[in-house]
């Protein structure tokens, strides 16, 4: 699978010229679910005394093995010593033991420098030992300093040996943590671009569906008000016309016609009524053309029939965005916006709105009572800069340089994921800019984002 190959790579470049030489991932069951040797990917070590040990009791533990041949990642290779470890993973949220690591690193050399010091060791021992027996008599406490000294040197090395072992371990451990805290923010920030994409083509299809009923309703509302204009036109005709005859003496032969008073009420009554239904059709028309602009700024908002990147006007994608957040924001809430003329930028416009739908709307919510978000925009010909600033409660000292970090939120459980700022950060990093917080406990907080206009090259 593509996923697969991709993990794999980044997996064998990471650990290129390094002395890890296998990595291999274990369920809670003990099936390898993956290994840089893809033979023994679906293997059962459930057995296996050092996973059950890290499985099922939550400990990190290590052994010593000689391999005649192993599938390393730098390929076969032939009479290695090596120390496997097997450590836990576990989930920060519950603490609880999701899987198992087991990393393999060559300690061949390493070995080999014990060795050749053990084999120094004795050859000095074997002269000291020569020169303590020809002066065995003479020399009886001098050479027992000499052998504790020498003791002391071996016990020194063999600690030197373990801190060093421990290190390498302790280093492959934490970059393996690493690796899997980016790869699981990847992966939420992967689900979190896949559901923005979904809900644009919804909003798409939604916006499509209502243009046709749309269109066919203002047409009929419009030709409505021009027919009771036409007929209060032909009504006022038929008023004057019938006055003489409804004041007058009626005619032999004709048919006898309504009282005269009823007519006249009747006529008088019509153009009222025609004008009151002309203001309800008004209001109607008044009512689609807001569900036009509406689905005019949805449209603009999704962008799915734009390229991916392109050349856009921030303000007009601005407008969209601010049009759309005002149909969920409080009415409390006031939104402003402060416009500069801003030359074209190139950039992917669907990232930018998520970006700046996700600051107004946290603006908005960190507003308790009326207040107001204000969305401005300016330019020095080289940058660009996007402010957003609300009347909130602010940033306190000790949340602020956490914001963008993946997860953290103060939001009460089930209401945020802790991933919106995160990303909003990433995606401003990959256009080339930043973002720059300014906030005061209890007066607001501002969200400044600058994009590069010569330089910008989104990824």
């Amino acid at each position: 699978m593509p996923a697969f190959v991709q993990l794999d790579t980044r997996v064998r470049n990471a650990m290129r010229d390094n002395t890890v030489v296998k990595i291999k991932i274990y369920d809670l069951q003990g099936t390898t679910l993956y290994s840089t040797d893809v033979a023994q990917i679906g293997e059962d070590r459930s057995g296996h005394p050092n996973w059950i040990t890290a499985a099922r009791q939550g400990l990190a533990s290590s052994e010593v093995e000689f391999q005649e041949r192993f599938n390393a990642l730098q390929g076969a290779v032939e009479n290695r010593n090596l120390i496997a470890s097997y450590l836990p993973m576990i989930d920060p949220r519950t603490r609880n033991t999701v899987g198992v690591f087991e990393v393999y690193s060559d300690i061949s050399s390493d070995l080999q420098l014990i060795q050749q010091t053990s084999a120094d060791l004795r050859q000095t021992a074997d002269f000291d030992q020569a020169q303590l027996t020809r002066q065995s008599l003479e020399h009886r406490s001098q050479v027992q300093g000499s052998a504790r000294l020498h003791l002391m040197v071996l016990a020194g090395l063999l600690v030197l040996l373990y801190a060093v072992l421990h290190s390498i371990v302790r280093r492959a451990q934490g970059v393996i943590e690493q690796q899997a805290r980016e790869s699981d923010a990847t992966r939420q920030r992967l689900a979190q671009s896949e559901k923005m994409t979904l809900l644009g083509q919804m909003v798409a299809g939604v916006a499509h569906q209502l243009n046709t009923p749309l269109a066919f309703s203002k047409s009929n509302v419009f030709m409505a008000v021009q027919a009771l204009e036409d007929m209060a036109s032909a009504i006022g005709d038929a008023q004057r016309l019938l006055a003489p005859r409804i004041s007058g003496p009626g005619v032999a032969g004709e048919p006898a016609l309504p009282e005269p008073h009823a007519v006249r009420e009747q006529l008088t009554r019509l153009p009222g009524e025609i004008r009151m239904t002309q203001d309800m059709l008004a209001d109607v028309l008044m009512g689609l053309d807001q569900m036009n602009e509406l689905v005019d700024n949805l449209r603009s908002f999704t962008r799915l029939d734009r390229a991916r990147t392109e050349s856009v006007d921030l303000n007009a994608t601005l407008s969209s965005v601010v049009y759309i957040a005002k149909a969920v924001i409080a009415t409390k809430v006031k939104v402003v916006e402060q416009f500069t003329e801003l030359p074209k930028l190139s950039c992917h416009v669907s990232q930018l709105n998520q970006v700046f739908l996700n600051l107004i709307m946290n603006a908005a919510q960190a507003i308790d009572g009326p207040g107001q978000v204000t969305v401005s925009t300016a330019s020095d010909g080289q940058h660009i800069r996007i402010t957003i600033e609300d009347t909130g409660c602010g940033i306190p000292d000790d949340v602020l340089p956490r914001i963008f970090d993946p997860y953290f939120t103060t939001k009460p459980t089930g209401t945020g994921t802790g991933l919106g700022l995160s990303i909003a950060h990433n995606i401003v990093t990959e256009h080339g800019g930043r973002i720059v917080v300014k906030t005061c406990v209890g007066s607001g907080t501002s969200f400044q984002i600058e994009l590069p206009v010569s330089e910008n090259q989104p990824a």
